[in-house]
């Protein structure tokens, strides 16, 4: 409701500026304050006492008193009054009952679903809320429509908010609700959550046994039939006479139909189908897979394989036989598997067993070297069973079986007892000493002879049907040390079969070699007046072996005056520094004694009388003085008296000859052009 007033004034002025003010209300019931007007507009409105208040039956009429000033209301302006009745009638604004409307509507759209009212001044009307944009639309008499299809499982209800405003926007009053609920209809077939299943059930299992459980969903109302899903069992590939299996109606729970699954198939397929009371229905696969179950032995075809012949001399290795057990079970399981054991007569673990499994067959297998002297008859217990246990049954005679094998005897070679011989023997022992006996023997006990091979320089010789290897001549080991050969033992009675052994004979030393100066020491000089760090570097050896010739000592004559002049320094184990002991030795050429010794014990020595040139150096360290002659040793002049007279032999022999020569040929007389002969000559 707006109270309008008109002011004659210009407009544009204050003198037109209307206000306005409510002075009284009557009655004052149930309140004093039920109204308000609004100053600037005159708009009547309820306060919130009066809005939470007015009753048409406490009171159907009020009389307001209403004034109305120009200039905005001041101290100085005009005014005037008057009276606004209120007449109180029901309030037709307020929720529309909630409506139900059924999913999928075949229409015409739109179709009217609820209507509102203002019973005021003119409104315009609005719909908000949680829907798609003109879903619902309401007319401007207030009639709401819908205008497309609803989907309950999309959105199952709507909360409409229904605005009324005044022409310029302002709202009038609150809003008020309209609850939409979509009512089912079933439009939807129930589904599986996977369109294929994997399970099992095993062989042995009894009728009702549960294998799985299927359940379909609908997306119906849960609160209505139409989520009621029946199911069935469609169809089985591949198709038995037997009911195998079975599907509960309700529940969905597969079970075994038949009393048993022995013998079926290793594999089925199933097909499950749900559907609902209207017969909306989808299907999916149940791939069942019949575990096999150990409820068959092993068997063998034959209670007894053999005999079989071997010869002594098969090699390891060797294949004997192949059998297999047959298993009723299921091809390629663990069921199926068979494990072969020799239970008895292979205690010397003599054969082995080699299983193909892909076949199941085994092969009988030589594992060691035959020996017919020792045994020449094996009879082999084989048994047959499965790694896993058996379900039903028991291992029983035909799950064992028995193996003869016989040994066919063969002529061995002999053998000896060792592949190496080493014998050691000290040097210069007396020849046709026994060093060594190589044994050996004949599995078939016959004679074995010796012979040996290698031993080019025949040092040594062997018993021929002995085996006694001995020296021929007293050996060296500064010679050799170390000689090897091999010996040979062949069968007596087939010298194609032999064995042979390698020996290796060492030598021991024995200290029978002296040690010597090694090296020309003519040509060497010292120094006098003695030079610092000058000395002749004496070298010695010894050809014994470490032991004895290891470490060589050098060792003057015990002779004071010779110790005196003269000292010998160890370098190492064979050389010596001989160098002056005192500072000045007279120029000449010194006789030094000494004795070289090695290190065995009892120690052989050598005594060395050694010639040293003792002279003058120069700066440079050459001798400036002549060594005098030793005594023994030739001259020049002598050495030219010698070479004179024997070239005054040599002269006369030939003179001698050439005198016989004339007495023997003379030249004949009177025959100049008589013809030469040779001359004959002898001395």
């Amino acid at each position: 409701m707006q109270v309008e007033a008109l002011d004659r004034d210009d407009r544009n002025t204050a003198h037109a500026d209307l206000r306005f003010s409510l002075l009284d209300q009557t009655p004052r019931i149930p309140a004093s304050h039920m109204f308000h007007i609004d100053s600037i507009t005159g708009e009547v409105s309820l306060t919130e006492d009066g809005a939470s208040t007015l009753d048409p039956e406490m009171c159907g009429r009020y009389k307001l008193s209403v004034m109305v000033q120009d200039m905005g209301g001041k101290a100085n302006a005009f005014f005037s009054t008057g009276t606004v009745l209120v007449e109180v009638t029901g309030n037709t604004w307020a929720s529309p009952d909630p409506v139900r409307l059924q999913e999928n509507l075949p229409g015409p759209y739109p179709i009217p679903i609820s209507q509102v009212k203002w019973s005021g001044s003119p409104v315009e009307y609005s719909l908000e809320g949680e829907f798609p944009e003109m879903l619902f639309t309401i007319s401007r008499e207030g009639v709401i429509y819908l205008n497309a299809p609803l989907d309950r499982e999309t959105q199952d209800q709507f909360h409409i908010s229904i605005v009324a405003e005044r022409p310029d926007g302002r709202e009038i009053a609150k809003p008020v609700e309209l609850r939409v609920m979509v009512g089912d209809a079933n439009d939807n077939r129930p589904t599986f959550p996977q369109m294929q299943y994997h399970t099992v059930v095993k062989e042995l299992a009894t009728k009702g046994t549960e294998i799985l459980t299927v359940q379909a969903a609908d997306n119906d109302d849960p609160k209505t039939d139409n989520v009621r899903i029946f199911y069935r069992l469609a169809g089985q590939v591949p198709e038995n006479p037997r009911n195998l299996f079975r599907v509960d109606r309700d529940s969905g729970v597969i079970t075994v139909q038949a009393d048993s699954m022995e013998g079926t198939a290793p594999q089925y397929t199933l097909t499950i189908t749900a559907e609902d009371a209207k017969g909306l229905n989808s299907s999916c696969t149940v791939i069942v897979k019949v575990l096999d179950e150990n409820n068959n032995p092993p068997v063998f075809s034959q209670h007894e394989y053999g005999p079989f012949h071997l010869a002594e001399d098969a090699l390891v290795g060797a294949t004997v036989t192949a059998v297999a057990a047959w298993d009723a079970d299921e091809w390629g399981g663990d069921s199926w598997v068979v494990d072969y054991r020799l239970e008895s007569g292979n205690e010397e673990e003599v054969f082995t067993l080699v299983t193909d499994r892909q076949t199941n067959e085994v092969s009988l297998v030589l594992d060691k070297v035959l020996d017919f002297e020792r045994e020449n008859e094996y009879i082999l217990v084989l048994s047959a069973q499965n790694p896993v246990a058996l379900v039903r049954g028991r291992y029983g005679p035909a799950s064992t079986s028995t193996v003869s094998i016989f040994i066919d005897d063969i002529n061995e070679g002999p053998v000896l007892s060792q592949s190496h011989y080493e014998v050691t023997v000290r040097e210069g022992e007396e020849p046709g000493r026994v060093i060594a006996t190589i044994r050996g023997y004949d599995p078939d006990s016959h004679p074995i002879r010796y012979s040996l091979r290698g031993d080019t320089k025949k040092y040594f010789s062997i018993g021929k049907y002995s085996g006694e290897l001995k020296t021929v001549q007293a050996l060296d080991r500064e010679e050799n040390s170390t000689y090897t050969m091999e010996v040979v033992a062949e069968d007596g009675r087939n010298s194609s079969l032999s064995a042979s052994a390698l020996v290796t004979v060492h030598i021991l030393d024995v200290n029978d070699n002296s040690p010597v100066l090694v090296g020309d020491y003519s040509w060497k000089y010292l120094c006098t007046p003695r030079w610092e760090d000058q000395a002749l570097v004496l070298a010695s050896r010894d050809s014994d072996g470490p032991q004895h010739g290891g470490r060589l000592n050098f060792s003057l004559r015990s002779d004071p005056i010779v110790r005196r002049n003269w000292k010998l320094t160890p370098i190492n184990d064979t050389h010596t520094n001989l160098s002056l002991n005192i500072a000045y030795m007279s120029p000449d050429v010194y006789t030094v004694p000494f004795t070289i010794s090695d290190s065995s014990s009892p120690p052989r020595s050598t005594f060395i009388n050694l010639p040293v040139t003792v002279c003058t150096c120069n700066v440079r360290g050459n001798c400036r003085t002549a060594a005098k002659q030793l005594a023994g040793m030739p001259t020049i002049q002598s050495t030219l008296g010698i070479l004179l007279g024997t070239l005054g032999v040599i002269g006369i022999i030939l003179i001698v000859v050439f005198v016989r020569l004339s007495y023997q040929n003379p030249p004949p007389s009177g025959k100049a052009n008589q013809e030469r002969v040779p001359l004959k000559m002898s001395l």
